[in-house]
């Protein structure tokens, strides 16, 4: 899940940054939730075009997400920027390198369309693959890759401990990572 909140291009993102470090801490803990990253993208900056908080969520159970969509959380966000467009899509696979104490500095997010012509089995091989290939990078901590199946876009989401290849996609920093069940995350192919 994600949403994206696209600030003006003179707005201080110190805003955001105080905004994750006083409030990051209150999802460390949160029921259902696999790992929340905290992410921004500054104007001119790794290639942004623009000012943005875009937090990142791989939840463990829907219940957890509604849990967080419905409550005073979100809510909060919401009154301080207005009620965004929440993404969210269908976990094809999922991959982590399970090292203790590895630190996420940057995240990239590539969006991919899936052509109608596409054949989905063998399709859906080579995206749980592009999961995988993800997590072999030099600094790669893990990585996901995700299917929307209504508009038919598949996400490739992954997280870094130095930065991040700008040629995978947008790339932004990493704030906070509440990660409560990180450890339950299904790994691999999710059927």
């Amino acid at each position: 899940m994600q949403y994206e909140i696209t600030l003006p291009a003179a707005y201080d993102m110190g805003v955001i940054r105080h905004r994750v470090a006083s409030k990051g801490h209150l999802l460390d803990a949160f029921a259902g939730l696999g790992f929340k990253a905290y992410l921004m993208r500054e104007r001119g900056r790794d290639g942004s075009p623009v000012n943005q908080y875009a937090p990142f969520y791989l939840w463990n159970t829907a219940a957890g997400m509604n849990s967080f969509l419905w409550g005073a959380g979100f809510q909060g966000l919401a009154d301080d920027f207005g009620r965004p467009a929440v993404r969210h899509w269908t976990v094809l696979a999922y991959e982590d390198q399970g090292t203790p104490g590895i630190t996420a500095r940057a995240a990239v997010r590539r969006r991919q369309r899936i052509p109608e012509a596409a054949r989905l089995p063998g399709l859906a091989d080579d995206l749980v693959a592009a999961a995988r290939q993800l997590t072999e990078g030099e600094g790669a901590v893990s990585a996901l890759t995700a299917v929307d199946p209504r508009t038919w876009e598949a996400v490739h989401f992954s997280l870094w401990e130095h930065e991040a290849p700008e040629e995978l996609g947008d790339v932004f920093q990493v704030l906070h990572v509440s990660a409560p069940k990180r450890e339950k995350l299904l790994h691999g192919r999710q059927w």
